[in-house]
């Protein structure tokens, strides 16, 4: 059965590189030079992740993707 999860991605500066990571997925981030290395990266280490897992922890600890917000503060 085929599954879509989130990755939360950023660019890191110091470094120079993109990082990624699947919420609620432990051991599930990465990094890449390219978002296509990072997407591939993100997808392998998920599979490995989730052959980790019991189907029914897969069922009950996935947090539900529902959106993005941006908070501005005033510095």
């Amino acid at each position: 059965m085929k599954r879509t999860f989130t990755a939360f991605v950023e660019w890191d500066q110091a470094s120079e590189l993109y990082v990624g990571f699947v919420p609620g997925i432990p051991g599930a981030h990465t990094q890449a030079k390219t978002l296509d290395e990072l997407r591939a990266n993100l997808k392998e280490v998920l599979e490995l992740c989730l052959e980790e897992l019991t189907s029914n922890e897969l069922m009950l600890d996935l947090p539900e993707f529902v959106g993005l917000q941006q908070i501005e503060v005033g510095t």
